[in-house]
Order: C-alpha cells, then sequence, then structure tokens
C-alpha cells in the first residue's frame, strides 16, 4: 500500500439504530476507499460492504483496511462471531482469515409497480 494513504477509524455515532463502525483510506483528506462492520446482538459482527476507488485498486488498499479492521476485532470483541456476505472476489480473503462458507445465494431485482407480482394466492419467502 502506498506510504500517502492513511487508515482513519470512524466510530458509531450513537445515533443511529446500527452500532457501525467504519474504516475510512484517504489520500490527501479524499477518500479513496472503506470498509464497514455492524455490532449485532448475541455477540455478532457483521463485516458490510468494502470499496475502493478505480485508481486505487491493485495497490493493496483492500487488504490493509480489511487487516486494520481485523486487528480491531482482535482487541475489542474476543469471543464474538464475525460473518459476512462476500462477492466471490473477496472469497478467498476471508477463507484465508479462516472463515468457512455456508448457503450460496443469489441476487435478484424487480423493478416496483403498482401491480402484485403474481395472483393473490401467491407467497414467496426470501
Amino acid at each position: 500500500m502506498p506510504n500517502n494513504i492513511k487508515i482513519l477509524h470512524v466510530l458509531p455515532s450513537g445515533t443511529r439504530q446500527y452500532n457501525l463502525h467504519g474504516w475510512i483510506a484517504h489520500e490527501n483528506d479524499l477518500c479513496v476507499g472503506h470498509i464497514h462492520m455492524s455490532v449485532e446482538s448475541n455477540n455478532r459482527l457483521k463485516f458490510l460492504d468494502a470499496w475502493v476507488h478505480e485508481d486505487h485498486r491493485k495497490q493493496g488498499i483492500y487488504r490493509k483496511l480489511w487487516d486494520t479492521r481485523w486487528v480491531y476485532v482482535n482487541e475489542h470483541y474476543n469471543g464474538w462471531n464475525a460473518y459476512a456476505w462476500c462477492k466471490p472476489m473477496s472469497l478467498p480473503l476471508l477463507l484465508e482469515k479462516g472463515f468457512t462458507t455456508g448457503d450460496s445465494t443469489v441476487y435478484v431485482e424487480r423493478k416496483i409497480e403498482d401491480k402484485p407480482p403474481c395472483g393473490p394466492s401467491c407467497f414467496v419467502s426470501c
């Protein structure tokens, strides 16, 4: 990772229903990447979206963000369970860190219209 990229930890604000931590990678006060984590009940941590600007990819920023969050988690949440929904390109790093795979999911999308997707007797569980 380039030396001019710094990581800033954004603590939860306490003003939202979510207990959300964020780590921002920045260069000259401009965000070039981020990664998040939500603290949930029952000693669970949800690892959330990560992103690196396309002009800064392949420089180790994603891994530095991930490792920075991982160090924080190990220092503050020993014994908790962490989970994530990840894209295929992120899976190797999660497996490297000792995560195990669960069920697969498939992205679906639909335009919201004023008519139901099927008749009144239709029920779909997601």
